[in-house]
């Protein structure tokens, strides 16, 4: 009886052992089968991944070349725009230039019509200069010095100051000690200025 019960322990512990083996074999190939799926799976996402970054690429290089485009055209833009601007400022120094060329032009013309006035009113005598058409006269030279001053008109300077090539025309020498060296002792004709420009020189007698 014993005996008998030995036994059926001992078979019932085979039995077990044989049934936890079994069990841990089949742990262990379902664990495979899964690493197994696992690994598929990682595969196809790389795949995926490798596709679906292909792609992405691709489409980053179509965008680099959009952009390129994009950049190149705005370089055009601000060239074209760079290219304008300095047209219209060249446009606008050049109608100045021209302005002031016709200006000057205009004011060449109307120095002799004030050099007139000028020795008109240097004949009258004191006893006509109070006279009406005497002091009309002189109004309207005063009118003139005006404008042509408002204009930019401006006389040079001659006499007392030193001898400039630049502004003055010197068409006599005289040896003079109440001068100074290479001074302007007198002024023949009054020289003009149109703004920065010489319209006439003065012409002028230089002392020393």
């Amino acid at each position: 009886m014993k005996e008998m019960e030995e036994n059926e322990v001992k078979d019932l512990e085979e039995t077990i052992e044989e049934t936890t083996e079994q069990a841990e074999e089949g742990m262990t190939e379902e664990d495979v089968a899964g690493e197994a799926a696992e690994d598929e799976n990682a595969k196809e996402e790389g795949k995926g991944e490798a596709k679906d970054g292909k792609g992405f690429f691709k489409k980053k290089e179509k965008k680099d070349k959009r952009d390129e485009q994009i950049a190149e055209l705005n370089d055009k833009v601000l060239r074209q725009m760079a290219e304008f601007e300095n047209f219209r400022k060249r446009t606008e120094k050049e109608k100045s230039q021209m302005f002031e060329i016709g200006a000057k032009s205009i004011v060449e013309k109307l120095l002799p019509v004030l050099d007139n006035f000028e020795r008109g009113l240097a004949t009258v005598s004191e006893e006509e200069r109070n006279g009406a058409f005497a002091q009309g006269i002189e109004k309207i030279y005063k009118q003139l010095v005006t404008e042509l001053a408002e204009a930019g008109v401006t006389p040079i300077e001659a006499v007392g100051k030193e001898f400039n090539p630049d502004f003055h025309n010197a068409v006599m020498h005289i040896e003079d000690e109440n001068f100074g060296e290479n001074i302007v002792a007198e002024e023949f004709q009054k020289g003009y200025m149109y703004k920065d420009s010489v319209v006439r020189h003065s012409m002028v007698k230089v002392a020393n």
